[in-house]
């Protein structure tokens, strides 16, 4: 008899289906949902069986199982939504029983025949990308069947999903083609791109090596790992990993495209060059929702101490672009209409006012301070005391009343002393 509390480890194919608007279709028929429910889940039970796949949990709308081979999953998968569409055909729409599928191969643990892990997590995350009676597949699936399975695949570009750390490349899988040769991935235009952090996100491009010189890749790609390691130390920024923007590395791409793909409002390019001693490396940092540029610089320096080099450029190339990014921000906070307003929008209004302050002018304008006090009590996360630099301790010091009052209204304690 096996131990039920024994834990084992392997790399499968993780498919994960649920039913869409299930708790809406028990609200208006429970008895007819029940037995719909019952009836897709035999051509769904088969079709699994059929393609070597075990089923490991039920959960009732939802099925998990496993495949040894992530060809047999997405082959199954879409034969069973080809199934279950044909089951749904006659009925009305609105009491489809339509199923979410994904599809995911990673390392999951075993323990009693059920499965656990980030692979079973990130299928379930995809199953709730995919549209009622689609099927979507990880970009790691994608690299397993691209060229085996006779299918279409639209890439559905970078997800940021729920309780999953790093962003997931999706993939929408289409119908099988007429020929067994499999259609390159596409960008679905009408696919709506991952919604922008509420926060300045940028990604930074690998830098193209323009020496002719293979050997200075390194030296190209050391150079953007020390810009987004330290612009990441910026707490008010969100930026995009290393593994995700260096997928765009060698491809010519548009920069909007870039933006839409990574879930990113700006992007940092630049180029690197060598020659006699002396190294040049050019950046620019561009919108992408307008494809405006909004700085761009050179930095020439000589190639001694690479190590010194790269950290002396870095600390010129984030100071450059940091405030560059809020000057943008509150550039846009400014441009947007009152009613559509955020409490970090608020914030933004408020830094130009607080940056008048002087010792001899008395402090920003009282404007200034109704902004900012709208942004707290909107719930703002910003903390004035971090975010934004102290340059009059007068003034700053006369807003701490305000600032402990309306804390103390709202959340009942005092903030600052």
């Amino acid at each position: 008899m096996s131990d039920p509390t024994k834990i084992s480890r392997r790399l499968v194919a993780v498919f994960a289906a649920d039913v869409e608007g299930y708790s809406r279709l028990m609200g208006a028929d429970e008895v007819g949902t029940l037995k719909g429910l019952t009836e897709r889940r035999a051509i769904l039970d088969g079709i699994i069986g059929e393609h070597g796949g075990r089923i490991a949990n039920t959960a009732g709308d939802s099925v998990l199982a496993e495949f040894g081979s992530a060809a047999d999953a997405v082959q199954c998968a879409v034969e069973a939504q080809t199934a279950l569409a044909e089951a749904n055909a006659s009925l009305a729409p609105e009491r489809r029983i339509s199923f979410r599928i994904g599809v995911h191969i990673g390392d999951v643990l075993i323990r009693a025949g059920d499965m656990f892990g980030d692979g079973v997590n990130i299928a379930a995350r995809l199953q709730s990308v995919a549209k009622p009676g689609s099927v979507c597949i990880s970009g790691a699936t994608y690299d397993q069947v691209r060229k085996t399975l006779p299918m279409t695949f639209v890439d559905l570009g970078v997800q940021h999903v729920k309780n999953i750390q790093e962003p997931i490349r999706a993939y929408q899988v289409g119908s099988p083609c007429e020929t067994r040769e499999a259609a390159p991935a596409r960008v679905a235009d009408t696919e709506s791109p991952p919604p922008l952090p509420d926060r300045p996100s940028i990604a930074v491009l690998p830098f193209e090596n323009m020496s002719g010189d293979p050997e200075q890749e390194y030296f190209a790609d050391g150079m953007v790992e020390e810009i987004i390691t330290a612009l990441s130390r910026f707490k008010s920024l969100f930026v995009i990993a290393r593994n995700s923007s260096f997928t765009f590395k060698g491809k010519a791409v548009d920069i909007k495209e870039v933006g839409r793909r990574l879930g990113v409002r700006y992007v940092l390019e630049g180029s690197v060059r060598k020659a006699s001693g002396k190294v040049r490396i050019t950046g620019q940092l561009i919108d992408t929702v307008t494809g405006a540029h909004i700085w761009a610089d050179r930095f020439e320096r000589d190639l001694t101490d690479i190590f010194a080099l790269q950290d002396d450029v870095t600390v010129a190339v984030v100071a450059a672009i940091q405030p560059k990014l809020l000057q943008t921000e509150i550039g846009m906070a400014a441009r947007r209409r009152p009613e559509n307003l955020t409490a970090y929008d608020f914030y933004l209004r408020a830094l130009p006012q607080f940056y008048l302050a002087t010792r001899e002018g008395g402090g920003p304008r009282r404007s200034g301070w109704r902004v900012v006090l709208w942004s707290w009590t909107l719930g703002s996360a910003l903390s004035l005391l971090w975010q934004v630099p102290v340059t009059c301790e007068t003034s700053f010091g006369a807003m701490l009343p305000i600032l402990n009052s309306t804390a103390r209204k709202q959340f009942g304690f005092v903030t600052w002393h």
